[in-house]
């Protein structure tokens, strides 16, 4: 069983997923304030719900963003504490990506840098790119988005897709990482990838690299 994670956003989700990644349980949910410290009580409560125990699980998988900073940091020290604890892989896999993998109509994925910017990457394009609100409009005006629900108030993307297939991407993309690398992860240098730093921190840590 594979467990994923994914909390760049305002729009956390939760995937129990078969070796292979098929996912056999879910949960996401939207909002503000601390959907990110909600994690493990939904992970345990789906958990139960599925009637599975935390030990049946054969690797933990993770979105390592960008998005944001406080989401980011709780999944994947869950995810860490996960995997060390029970002696499996862990798998980064970054959330944009993810996002639009789990919503095969959209044409790009929008997660919050800042105030009045945001991290887009355009489907087909390697890696994000940070983009001014005005231009946000436009690029949404060109193509379907997916967007949390936050920032799609925030920035009038009314017709964005939340990002609540994120987790299932996750475990999907993950299983393919595990099945030509059962490795995983290294858990000392696996770190979220920021892309910039939150205000007022300086520059930011290590990025953690998508192999």
């Amino acid at each position: 069983m594979i467990i994923a994670l994914e909390s760049a956003s305002s729009d956390p989700s939760l995937v129990l997923a078969a070796r292979d990644g098929t996912a056999f349980a879910a949960d996401a949910w939207a909002g503000e304030g601390r959907q990110a410290s909600e994690l493990l009580p939904h992970l345990l409560t789906l958990l139960e719900s599925a009637h599975r125990q935390v030990g049946e699980a054969t690797a933990i998988a993770v979105g390592i963003g960008p998005g944001s900073f406080t989401g980011l940091r709780v999944s994947m020290s869950l995810g860490k504490g996960l995997a060390i604890g029970l002696g499996v892989p862990l798998v980064g896999v970054p959330s944009l990506a993810a996002w639009l993998e789990g919503e095969p109509a959209a044409g790009a994925a929008i997660a919050r840098a800042g105030a009045q910017d945001a991290f887009v990457l355009i489907r087909g394009e390697a890696e994000p790119r940070v983009v001014q609100a005005p231009e946000l409009a436009s690029i949404a005006g060109l193509t379907q988005v997916v967007a949390p629900s936050e920032l799609a108030a925030s920035f009038g993307l009314t017709q964005a897709l939340p990002p609540h297939a994120a987790a299932a991407a996750v475990a999907r993309m993950a299983a393919g990482r595990l099945a030509t690398d059962p490795r995983g992860d290294d858990l000392e240098t696996l770190e979220p990838s920021y892309l910039r730093a939150p205000r007022g921190i300086g520059s930011p840590g290590v990025v953690a690299t998508w192999r």
